[in-house]
């Protein structure tokens, strides 16, 4: 068992900045346009001057690669894509010298169809061992030829796909809540479990510091699984409102999906607290549940269960003054209820970057992606402008926040990606309907010079990068006054300082309804949504996303001050 000098009982994860690392797109050390892990330990020092606490793994998996890692076809073993085992060992102890943890996905929900456990499954054939650890079933209809249920895939189409037979003939369907290639486990399966457990300890056993679960509201699916048809306005990973119902759903249809946020899935997570409390010091769980509202999500953070959940709720509020200090609000009391700190989260792999979702206007695109068809592109200069104010109202915040790869340096959405380039299942499943995902993965520029802005030792990255990002690049950013970089390395400082992590929020009033500010500590916080100027209180300016005039907070930006009573 490997335990490091960070793991040592101190409950870090509590007030942790924790940096998300998409490996495809972070850093390319052998110069084949993809990330890799040996780029990663390169880079490392400059998340350490950057000043946040833990690093946080996409899958870097044995992986076919069809769902950008997230199929999973041996959770033992680093794809050679991204390196070797012994790359890992680098990466990890690079980190721990540097005093950064590391916390590693986990990808329960279902495995890749390459993996051997569903080929078995598939040789074996109907009502044996193997094909249980799968949720295969026999379809409807006089010859099974319709499926099992009515379910749709979070990627669009069918969620069921029709086996065929050693024969020829058609077979059972098996169950994919994402992509085809992506089956779903039977959680009922105590074999499954078992598994798990193992795989668990075979990454603890290497000293990482925790896991993100992803999909940690599916693995459980109602008995029976009965057919549901989810809210027009319902997201497609769940929680949706009652708001959203469809003409034709009455009151008694559950709003909680049959394949998500099912009870028996708490039971799993107070299992695998179980595991990560037999290792030394605080190795932590932290969930991606798309659960509403947050009183329900805080039931995946009780105190036997997992130690943090994404706050979704947070990342989709638009940048509107009362609508932010609901959710805060509601944030904290939730989490709080339950002995667990809120987080706060703006952009990740799955969604719109935050620089280019708060300038958004009409629907909430945030889920589909935009690209050159869509209407209404956002303003990139106001995108930012109120990407930097919520970031620096999100980082003054108690408890523990998510940071994004690349957003520190205020990277929008790539729009401009030619359709021959994409490679998210969403995009090929829809038939070009969804952008997906590849807009907010595109690789990040470190120096404005060379063809891929210095991701790549080689010419070229994965995913084209828009050509304008030099100047975002972080050798353009890096110790030059007011730029993006130095606003989060700032921020990231004075909150260390002034321990605004471990504080509390106290409301002000008297700012007018587009301002949300409050007093956290020895820190009062201004945050103006709004496009009128408003004046600031008394006490040194610490911090300030964009400049000021004289006293005056301009719209769309956010300034600490130092409380004039401390």
């Amino acid at each position: 068992m490997t335990g490091t000098k960070l793991t040592s009982g101190t409950e870090w994860w509590r007030t942790a900045v924790i940096y998300q690392i998409y490996p495809r797109s972070f850093a390319d050390a052998n110069g084949d346009g993809m990330g890799d892990l040996a780029g990663i330990s390169a880079r490392l020092p400059q998340l350490k001057d950057l000043g946040i606490d833990a690093i946080w793994l996409s899958p870097f998996y044995t992986s076919p690669q069809r769902d950008a890692g997230y199929d999973v076809a041996d959770y033992c073993n680093v794809d050679p894509l991204f390196g070797t085992l012994d790359d890992f060992e680098v990466l990890q102890r690079t980190a721990h010298d540097l005093g950064i943890r590391v916390i590693v996905d986990i990808v329960p929900n279902h495995s890749s169809s390459d993996h051997g456990w569903f080929q078995a499954a598939l040789a074996a054939g109907p009502g044996s061992e193997e094909r249980a650890r799968y949720t295969f079933r026999d379809g409807r209809g006089e010859n099974g030829e319709l499926p099992p249920n009515n379910w749709e895939s979070v990627f669009g189409g069918l969620a069921w796909t029709r086996t065929t037979d050693p024969d020829g003939t058609p077979g059972q369907w098996y169950l994919h809540l994402f992509d085809s290639s992506q089956p779903d486990f039977d959680w009922d399966s105590d074999w499954v479990r078992e598994q798990f457990r193992a795989v668990l300890r075979f990454w603890l056993d290497r000293g990482v510091d925790g896991f993100r679960v992803d999909v940690a509201h599916g693995m459980i699916k109602a008995p029976g699984l009965p057919d549901y048809t989810p809210p027009a306005e319902g997201g497609s990973m769940g929680g949706a409102p009652a708001s959203a119902l469809e003409p034709g759903i009455t009151a008694e249809t559950p709003l909680t999906a049959p394949y998500w946020a099912q009870e028996g899935v708490h039971e799993i997570y107070r299992d695998w607290h179980q595991v990560l409390a037999a290792y030394p010091g605080d190795r932590v769980l932290a969930a991606e549940a798309w659960v509403d509202p947050l009183s329900q999500m805080a039931k995946w953070v009780r105190p036997d269960e997992m130690h943090q959940a994404f706050n979704f709720a947070y990342l989709e509020t638009p940048w509107n003054a009362a609508k932010l200090k609901s959710v805060i609000d509601e944030s904290l009391e939730a989490f709080g209820n339950v002995g667990a700190p809120s987080t706060w989260v703006l952009s990740n792999h799955d969604v719109v970057r935050h620089a280019s979702r708060l300038a958004l206007t009409g629907d909430n695109l945030q889920g589909h992606g935009i690209g050159p068809k869509t209407v209404g592109l956002p303003d990139t200069a106001l995108g930012l402008r109120r990407a930097r104010a919520a970031s620096a109202l999100m980082l003054s915040l108690p408890g523990s926040s998510y940071l994004y790869q690349g957003e520190e340096l205020g990277l929008p959405e790539a729009v401009d990606l030619p359709d021959h380039a994409r490679e998210d299942p969403t995009w090929f499943r829809t038939k070009g309907e969804r952008y997906g995902r590849d807009g907010c993965r595109v690789p990040i520029p470190w120096e404005a010079a060379g063809e891929s802005f210095g991701f790549s030792t080689g010419a070229k990255s994965w995913l084209p990068q828009p050509r304008e990002w030099a100047g975002l690049a972080r050798d353009q950013q890096d110790g030059v006054a007011g730029s993006t970089l130095e606003l989060y390395k700032l921020a990231l400082r004075l909150r260390r300082e002034h321990s605004l992590a471990s504080g509390t929020v106290e409301w002000l009033e008297g700012f007018g309804p587009e301002v949300a500010a409050y007093r956290n500590g020895d820190v009062t916080v201004v945050a103006n949504t709004g496009t009128a100027s408003v004046q600031l209180p008394a006490g040194d300016v610490l911090l300030a996303s964009e400049d000021l005039v004289g006293r005056t907070l301009p719209g769309d930006a956010t300034a600490w001050l130092r409380s004039a009573q401390a």
